[in-house]
């Protein structure tokens, strides 16, 4: 087997959000393929339980200790250095020379970097270093501090524009340096085409996927819920500043007008470090904040629906995925289906604003929907989010044959 070097803004599991999720489907699939040197950081004192897993998985890991605190004080050196905030964010010695040394003791022929700041940490290619870089992006970073920027007053709305500039500028670069880019969904990929229109011919595009088999129905599964609760039901972790304000929104502009038609209904917040200000939505009428829970399948399966009600948000949203395949209905917003296959409708109900929202919640109540909308949307996740299928095209980029028998070690 050839070796890789994988490096990620953040440990790779447990995949338990967004990020982490496909960062540890791209690794359980490079690792049947290659030798993976794996570099990363850890934010959450918790996962350092996985790392012996991980290195059990690798050929090498390097998973360095990362304080937030500290990281976002040494991001302020972006301010006079004139870069991104992002990347001082994720620069660190130690890690830097674990990739310098990795490099020269083993034959490493590509490398893949996961999210922009991580580019930073790829050698230039060379002559006497033939290194095939590949940077998957994820999503378009820039693209969504412009979106804070828009929702925040000043200073921060100033901060956040420099910000989506700089890290544009960076993401340009590196597009430009590298071998290939790959996002998350032929909307961002597009998206970044215009953004980097000089790299254009080597930005492409792989779906996240959804393991199909764990998010099933679950007909036989005991009900978190207390009786004669009828629940709409939001997932994510609950400390990211979009999921934050998706929920508190739905919170005070949807959900008093529901429980008027409804009185039973009840909205479930479901997912880990819950911030102050969502554990403060429970004082309002039929709010329930869980924080984080072992396994979230049982409060989709026994919710009326799944709501998505994000006002921010960049390429594909696990959540909707995720209820999708267990053929629940799930009510989004546009910027919550933006990347998604999905046919609104028919497979499930969008909702561009409040009153959509309300009116789409209220039909709902009124008329529960038939297991059509489940079963359709659950058929367009196996159709169009397989990772095994998805992850053949990073696999093509990085030279793995795709009639190559996979490794099961």
């Amino acid at each position: 087997m050839r070796d890789l070097l994988f490096l990620t803004h953040r440990i790779p599991y447990p995949p338990n959000k967004g990020d982490k999720i496909r960062a540890w489907h791209m690794l359980d699939y490079l690792r049947r393929h290659f030798r993976v040197h794996l570099g990363c950081f850890i934010d959450d004192p918790q996962d350092h339980q996985h790392v012996a897993m991980l290195q059990a998985l690798c050929a090498s890991c390097c998973c360095v200790d990362q304080s937030p605190r500290a990281a976002r004080l040494r991001s302020l050196r972006g301010l006079l250095s004139g870069e991104a905030l992002s990347l001082p964010y994720y620069r660190d010695a130690e890690l830097a020379n674990w990739v310098a040394h990795t490099l020269r003791q083993h034959p490493i022929a590509s490398a893949l970097a996961f999210s922009g700041p991580m580019a930073q940490y790829l050698p230039a290619r060379s002559r006497g270093n033939p290194l095939h870089r590949v940077l998957d992006l994820v999503d378009v970073d820039s693209e969504k501090w412009l979106d804070y920027a828009t929702t925040q007053p000043w200073p921060l709305a100033a901060l956040y524009r420099r910000e989506a500039r700089r890290l544009l500028a960076f993401e340009q670069s590196s597009a430009d340096q590298l071998d290939a880019v790959t996002l998350v969904s032929s909307a961002e990929a597009d998206l970044f085409r215009r953004r980097a229109p000089g790299a254009a011919h080597k930005i492409g595009h792989f779906n996240n996927g959804v393991d199909s088999d764990y998010f099933a129905p679950q007909p036989g599964v005991a009900t978190p819920y207390p009786e004669r609760q009828t629940v709409l039901v939001f997932t994510g972790a609950m400390d990211y500043w979009p999921n934050v304000e998706a929920v508190r929104w739905f919170a005070w502009r949807v959900l008093p007008s529901l429980r008027l038609q409804c009185p039973a209904l009840h909205f479930y917040i479901v997912g880990a470090r819950p911030t102050d200000r969502v554990r403060a939505l429970q004082a309002l009428p039929g709010v329930h904040v869980t924080g984080g829970v072992p396994d979230i399948r049982p409060y989709l399966q026994h919710a009326l629906a799944a709501v998505a009600p994000l006002r921010i948000a960049r390429g594909v949203q696990n959540k909707v995925l995720e209820a999708m395949a267990m053929e629940k209905i799930v009510v989004a917003s546009p910027q919550a289906l933006e990347g998604l296959s999905a046919v609104a409708g028919f497979e499930l109900l969008r909702a561009d604003d409040g009153a959509a929202f309300i009116r789409q919640l209220s039909d709902l109540l009124a008329n529960p929907a038939s297991p059509a909308i489940g079963s359709a949307a659950r058929q367009r996740v196996l159709l169009d989010y397989s990772w095994r299928r998805n992850l053949r095209g990073l696999g093509g980029l990085l030279g793995v044959d795709a009639h190559q028998p996979e490794s099961v070690a």
